[in-house]
């Protein structure tokens, strides 16, 4: 949602979605059904919240920092947006990216009328048409990348809305979800690659869409199915439901990420349940490293699924070895290692009656940094564990990703730094292994990674970017000249 650097969550060592999108038109409740849909997204953002309406005639927007029932739970809240069309949005700030001039919706009155628009993902040439924009006059309120799209819309010659969203969608990289609405109705679109999620329901005369199915579940919906990777669908308030395949047939790469953490495990992605897909994941995990153990435990609640399949498969027992404390708030981010460590522990905390003097299986979905993974190996061992295995339900995550989700710069990822024993010593495990990527893509419904044409973005285990990186590369190119110049000069 930002081309600024993300930062990194107070504990260090999890991967973040940034952002999600819940949309509702011909609803008579719409402000209402898309703040609980937004409830059942907030693990996907807990920053900020933010909902517009239309009722016909006008546009309403109430956003806030914070979680959703802070901003949208009172009656009060829900009457400041009336109307039968409504569309919500979470996200996780960014460096620089925090403030309320970023929370989403964004909203903007154009030549047509108002637009307004939510956008999970991250446009990864953004910078590059923020740049070309200024310099033809465009003023930006904000530092979002999504602003660029509501400007190259503004901007577009052709006569219709969705025609002029095309037009500006043709000219960004990268991965969006979007739910857009205009004064004839609701626009929901993927991007070509379908990187990032976008689900389509029916709740009684209404339609609506969602970054997941579980939203639906919450609302009272019905999930009719997928947006499809480049789809476009536009629905007016007579519920007349129009689909519009722009981009042509690209083969599509939704993010398999969404299967190992992003997605709640009670929510379908890809055809498949996540639940099952992490238990999936799980049972490869022991197919292909076991180990003699007494236990499997899962760091929670991420490993939970995983642990659940490696013990079925393995017939090692699972227990909650590690007891996690559901009332710690979330707070910003500590830059000492200390303040990292001690949010640990109050976080997790070990089952010491049921480890002392077992040998454990750890199952976590990801390492990042490793500070979580090291800090946890350390708490089971002071609590008496005679061995502790670690096991990770994902390949080493070796590279960043630019497509919506907070990860840091390259080289804090351990796996960019190391191979996977000198990791293996640095958080101090007696062994430790990852799912490999084939062993991913198998429990995930494939046979194997197809590697002329992978069947998923996998780009932040094996580096393998889908769309071109403009920005990227061209911050790669600056850094390049002026480290040439430091040097001649120096």
């Amino acid at each position: 949602m930002n081309w600024t650097n993300p930062f990194l969550d107070e504990f260090g060592d999890k991967l973040r979605e940034e952002c999600g999108v819940f949309g509702a038109i011909n609803a008579s409740d719409a402000s209402a059904a898309t703040a609980l849909g937004l409830h059942a997204l907030q693990h996907r953002g807990q920053e900020a919240a933010g909902i517009t309406s239309y009722d016909g005639t006008e546009f309403y927007s109430r956003r806030g920092l914070g979680h959703v029932a802070e901003n949208f739970s009172s009656q009060e809240a829900i009457a400041e947006l009336p109307g039968h069309m409504s569309a919500g949005h979470v996200r996780y700030s960014t460096t620089g990216g925090a403030g309320l001039r970023n929370v989403q919706p964004l909203y903007a009155d154009l030549a047509s009328g108002g637009f307004a628009v939510a956008h999970n993902g991250n446009i990864s040439n953004a910078q590059k048409l923020r740049n070309e924009l200024v310099q033809h006059g465009a003023i930006f309120q904000s530092t979002s990348d999504t602003e660029v799209i509501i400007h190259l819309v503004a901007t577009s010659r052709y006569p219709t809305m969705v025609d002029r969203l095309v037009d500006a969608l043709r000219l960004v990289e990268g991965a969006y979800a979007l739910v857009v609405m205009t004064p004839e109705g609701m626009i929901a679109c993927r991007d070509p690659l379908g990187i990032r999620p976008l689900v389509m329901g029916k709740m009684g005369d209404a339609i609506v869409f969602a970054s997941e199915t579980v939203a639906f579940d919450v609302v009272g919906a019905e999930f009719t199915r997928e947006v499809d990777p480049g789809e476009l669908i536009r629905v007016d308030f007579d519920g007349k439901v129009e689909t519009l395949r722009p981009f042509g047939n690209h083969s599509a790469r939704p993010c398999i990420f969404e299967h190992v953490y992003f997605s709640r495990p009670d929510s379908m992605f890809a055809g498949h349940t996540v639940y099952e897909a992490r238990k999936a994941i799980g049972q490869q995990l022991a197919i292909e490293s076991p180990v003699d153990a007494d236990l499997v435990v899962p760091v929670p609640d991420s490993g939970v699924p995983a642990a659940i399949g490696y013990a079925q498969q393995s017939g090692v027992p699972f227990e909650l070895g590690i007891i996690r404390s559901h009332y710690v708030g979330r707070t910003f981010i500590q830059p000492s290692d200390t303040a990292r460590h001690s949010g640990v522990k109050r976080k997790h905390n070990a089952n010491r009656g049921l480890v002392e003097g077992k040998r454990i299986v750890l199952i976590d979905d990801s390492i990042v940094r490793g500070t979580t993974s090291m800090k946890i190996v350390e708490m089971m061992r002071e609590a008496g564990a005679s061995e502790v295995h670690f096991r990770v339900a994902s390949p080493p995550t070796a590279h960043s990703c630019f497509y919506g989700v907070d990860t840091p710069e390259r080289e804090k990822l351990l796996a960019a730094r190391m191979d996977v024993e000198p990791m293996r010593d640095y958080i101090k495990a007696d062994s430790l292994a990852f799912v490999s990527i084939d062993g991913l893509y198998r429990a995930v419904g494939a046979d194997h990674r197809d590697n002329s044409c992978p069947q998923f973005c996998d780009a932040c285990f094996t580096g393998d970017y889908p769309t071109s990186l403009t920005d990227l590369n061209a911050k790669n190119s600056d850094d390049a000249q002026l480290s040439f110049a430091d040097h001649k000069a120096a």
